[in-house]
């Protein structure tokens, strides 16, 4: 048996696959504000913010940006790799970086997020690196950083930008 998560491909990112990962930020938001959540991303929608539209876009132009895509729903998800942001600590080891993972709210969708990190795994063992590392927004409920532990991450550092309270994570690959 199959399941909606199987019919999930993934490949690599294109500029033409900003509009797609920006609507996934613009739903992600829609819901963030319908459940209370205004401080992770904000409450306007980034299609309209051009900073966002540049972010994005700069994102699929990367070597190491990727798409899932489901054949009945588009682009449900996006994954960026490379090195760590600039306002985390600096890796203390070769590593590959979870830049970006965003998933679609589409309940055909689901799973699309494990995947597209199990996928990570696969890209940190390719390149010869055994650490993945992650940041996320630690405020609000906590579910996003617990969502990571249940990826098998650990927590490895808090940081701030402003007043957004930030959660470094990381995982061991390849043993």
């Amino acid at each position: 048996m199959t399941s909606e998560t199987d019919a999930i491909a993934i490949r690599h990112a294109t500029p033409a696959d900003a509009d797609a990962i920006l609507r996934l930020f613009d739903d992600a938001i829609a819901w963030f504000v319908s459940i209370g959540n205004v401080k992770q991303w904000g409450t306007e929608p980034f299609s309209t913010q051009q900073r966002q539209i540049d972010r994005v876009t700069g994102w699929c132009a990367e070597p190491g940006a990727w798409v899932a895509e489901h054949p009945a729903i588009g682009v449900c998800g996006a994954l960026v790799l490379g090195e760590a942001n600039d306002y985390v600590p600096a890796a203390t080891e070769p590593e590959l970086y979870v830049r970006l993972l965003i998933g679609s709210r589409d309940a055909r969708a689901k799973g699309g997020g494990r995947r597209l990190l199990a996928f990570a795994d696969g890209q940190a063992e390719a390149a010869g690196v055994e650490k993945l590392r992650v940041d996320c927004y630690a405020g609000g409920s906590g579910d996003l950083v617990r969502f990571y532990e249940s990826c098998g991450y650990t927590r490895a550092g808090v940081f701030t930008v402003g007043e957004w309270p930030g959660q470094i994570l990381e995982r061991r690959v390849g043993r």
